[in-house]
């Protein structure tokens, strides 16, 4: 059973960084009833294909339960499951690319979240629904879908179809979020799994879903056949994808209704980790609004002093009641502040930080007072790392409802293109001795770049 995953976004070669596979090495991993290869066909830097080769052994399945989880003894030597992809494909994928379904890249982390425009084969689908099915799966999601079914035999074409079929998809979007659909909704297609289903299943599915799977028009349907049709394990899931749906937004950093929450919460786990990554120990979130962010650092025990500064009083009470101040133990508690202040005025109490962070916060503005912000953070408090983020305008043409000329925020002051954020910012660096680089936030296109854009600043070495 072959799986490929290909794309021409230059260099391709890209590919073989965020799979963490080679492309010169053929590599090979166990489960438990077969081995996966993963090897490469093509590796250019205009073209580039994975393939993950699945090779399950007869004899090893009939060690285990039937495949379809039941004791019909002929269904343990009598049956498809090493010809077509089915939920070992899911287990093979989460065995061979488990970094990358889990958006890490050591190498090149600034592309686990790049749109990149990917194709998938399958060269044996088995659709319990047939093509309608499959398309209802997968083109909610973008994908272009392409079909060519097999004849049940070649010879009696009065028989007709199969339900199996070749199966292609063309997509743009990150290479994490292709891989965690796959794994859903291959055995959803299937309409069966290998293996035990238990509440563990229903953790995994959130993991797996999130980001795509609340709006999904077919939600209902994913989460059933998901779930083996095990009504409580059902009920369970859907009663936990409802339930985020219908939280209530946060106003003080929610942008207008067509940018949606997942867009921020990217933002706030991409900077995370970037603090993770340049192991910096003390970090100040100055414009912490509610405190979404600090609540990310607290979990991370690196951070041994975490500062949250805001302008609004109120802003920084309800930090507080979601952070469970009163509650928090007095150990975690002395890691964390918060205060009142404003970037426009000289504070010594940001002096000592070993990062600084601004997200979604210098839009904010009004530009003339941008000059004294930099001076305040870059200048007086000045620590190694800065870290800002900020709405791309080019993006909006993307946002139906924002007619031309308007913001995505009635409190923004201005949203910048990608080049007047990058001209700002290199001035900065340059005025105040730091280094600057850029990366996208969010799904990328290649006419108008990111939703968000993000600044790492690092002081330079004296």
């Amino acid at each position: 059973m072959l799986l490929t995953i290909t794309t021409t976004r230059y260099p391709a070669t890209d590919l073989g960084y965020l799979l963490h596979k080679h492309p010169a090495k053929v590599q090979t991993f166990p489960l438990t009833a077969g081995d996966v290869h993963v090897f490469y066909p093509e590796a250019t830097e205009e073209k580039c294909t994975a393939a993950l080769l699945l090779d399950l052994d007869p004899v090893r399945l009939t060690r285990k339960t039937g495949p379809g989880g039941n004791d019909f003894a002929l269904e343990l030597y009598v049956n498809d499951r090493p010809y077509v992809a089915s939920s070992f494909m899911s287990a093979a994928i989460s065995q061979a690319y488990s970094s990358a379904m889990n958006g890490r890249c050591k190498d090149k982390p600034e592309l686990v979240d790049v749109a990149f425009p990917l194709e998938v084969t399958l060269s044996v689908l088995p659709v319990n629904g047939g093509e309608p099915l499959l398309r209802s799966l997968f083109e909610p999601l973008g994908y272009e879908v392409s079909v060519q079914a097999f004849p049940l035999d070649t010879q009696y074409a009065e028989w007709g179809q199969s339900r199996y079929y070749e199966v292609s998809l063309k997509n743009t979007l990150p290479l994490w979020m292709l891989l965690s659909q796959l794994y859903v909704l291959i055995p959803v297609c299937d309409n069966d799994k290998h293996y035990f289903i238990g509440n563990h299943e229903v953790e995994k599915l959130m993991e797996k879903g999130r980001d795509w799977l609340e709006n999904h028009p077919a939600k209902e349907l994913i989460v059933r056949r998901y779930m083996k049709h095990l009504g409580p394990l059902t009920r369970q899931a859907l009663e936990l994808i409802m339930k985020e749906d219908a939280e209530p937004e946060e106003t003080e950093d929610t942008p207008v209704p067509v940018e949606k929450i997942r867009l921020h919460d990217l933002r706030l786990q991409t900077v995370r980790d970037l603090l993770l990554e340049q192991q910096v120990t003390s970090v100040a979130d100055l414009g912490c609004g509610e405190g979404k962010l600090l609540r990310l650092l607290v979990e991370k025990p690196a951070f041994t002093r975490i500062l949250g500064m805001d302008v609004s009083y109120r802003s920084l009470e309800i930090a507080g009641e979601k952070l469970k101040l009163d509650r928090m133990p007095e150990r975690q508690r002395k890691r964390l502040e918060l205060i009142q202040g404003s970037l426009l005025y000289k504070d010594k109490r940001l002096s000592g930080f070993d990062a600084a962070t601004l997200v979604e916060v210098i839009e904010h503005l009004d530009p003339p007072r941008l000059a004294v912000l930099e001076k305040v953070v870059f200048e007086y408090a000045r620590p190694s790392l800065v870290i800002i983020t900020t709405v791309n305008a080019e993006y909006n043409i993307k946002y139906e409802s924002l007619t031309a000329g308007t913001f995505r925020h009635n409190d923004h002051r201005f949203e910048w293109t990608r080049p007047e954020f990058e001209a700002w910012a290199t001035v900065v660096a340059e005025r105040f001795g730091y280094t600057v680089t850029f990366r996208p936030l969010g799904e990328w296109d290649d006419a108008v770049g990111a939703p968000s854009q993000l600044a790492l600043f690092t002081i330079a070495d004296t």
